[in-house]
């Protein structure tokens, strides 16, 4: 037979459902192992004694562990092995933190193995924290799919990198939902990302939320108007910071923050530019910031904006604290 006419590239043959819901039973499979090896050894630290953990090796077998964790395709479980080794020997009180860390990371084993168990949001946060994500695309224009519409207020972008790659985090939040949302990019070491959002930006867009127990990741749909200079927004008080990050941890017990704007708070440096705090208007209540920011230039910034006088920030609220993303002098400043 002759070739077929045309000089377009070949069709791409259609997608094999019963393929993919095997290769997805697969990975469930040996996601599920990773997770019973790693259940064994965190049995086998806590029958030995934390202060195991700390010898000259320690590391390093913790990094074995992450990487066996990788083969099983879990790089969820990975990150927070990883983390584990990290909090090793790093301070006086690292036994109270490493033993709180093996308490969630068994608690994330346990309700993967029992996932059949689990109402379905809680199940799809356990599902992406072991590192089972959902394509943009299908939730966007999927036969799931339910993208929200309305006027998101960039509260913050912040890059962190690695060595290998960039991530960029963008928050925003609905004028008229409400919700926060969280877009998240990865790039290249050194190689500009395409999404770029600085604070106070107004879109009129779709957002698609990832499935869990408290929503927070979105993907970013059709824009419906350009981008324009948005509000200071409005804000919330110390307790009722707390009382947002509460409830999140409610639905999602592996949260290490939530994001909040506090509005009427000034910054209050500690002796000896450590134990910074933001305090209420009225002196009633304050929120300590979380020690990954202090020594940063960052602080001193916040100090200088607020000359004083009560500003509205925006951050992250968490068990170690609050985290200053961006400030508005009345225009944002990115901390």
């Amino acid at each position: 037979a002759g070739a077929p006419s045309g000089g377009g590239a070949p069709s791409r043959a259609p997608a094999d459902p019963e393929a993919a819901r095997r290769r997805a039973e697969r990975r469930m499979q040996r996601i599920g192992a990773g997770a019973t090896e790693l259940e064994q050894r965190l049995e086998d630290l806590l029958h030995s004694g934390l202060a195991s953990a700390d010898r000259a090796d320690g590391r390093g077998s913790w990094d074995e562990t992450a990487a066996r964790m990788v083969d099983a395709q879990a790089p969820g479980l990975a990150t927070r092995v990883r983390e584990l080794g990290s909090v090793v020997a790093s301070g006086p009180d690292w036994p109270a933190r490493l033993l709180e860390e093996c308490a969630l990371l068994h608690l994330l084993d346990q309700g993967f193995l029992g996932i059949e168990r689990l109402p379905a949001p809680l199940a799809a946060t356990v599902r992406s924290r072991v590192g089972l994500t959902t394509e943009a695309a299908d939730l966007l224009t999927g036969p799931d799919a339910a993208p929200v519409r309305d006027r998101w207020l960039v509260l913050a972008q912040q890059d962190s990198e690695d060595g290998k790659l960039t991530t960029r985090r963008i928050f925003l939040r609905g004028e008229r939902t409400g919700r926060m949302a969280l877009h998240l990019s990865f790039g290249a070491s050194n190689h500009p990302l395409d999404l770029a959002l600085p604070p106070g930006l107004m879109l009129d867009a779709d957002l698609a939320y990832y499935p869990g127990a408290r929503p927070l990741r979105a993907a970013l749909g059709e824009r419906h108007a350009p981008a324009a200079p948005g509000p200071v927004p409005p804000g919330c008080g110390v307790d009722a910071a707390l009382a947002a990050y509460g409830d999140a941890l409610r639905d999602d017990p592996w949260l290490d923050s939530w994001p909040v704007v506090l509005a009427d708070v000034t910054p209050i440096p500690g002796r000896d530019g450590a134990g910074w705090q933001l305090a209420d208007a009225d002196g009633e209540s304050a929120l300590p910031l979380n020690p990954r920011c202090l020594g940063r230039t960052g602080l001193w910034q916040l100090a200088a904006i607020s000359g004083g006088a009560p500003i509205t920030v925006f951050g992250e609220c968490g068990h170690r604290g609050f985290l200053p993303l961006t400030a508005w002098d009345p225009t944002p400043v990115s901390l």
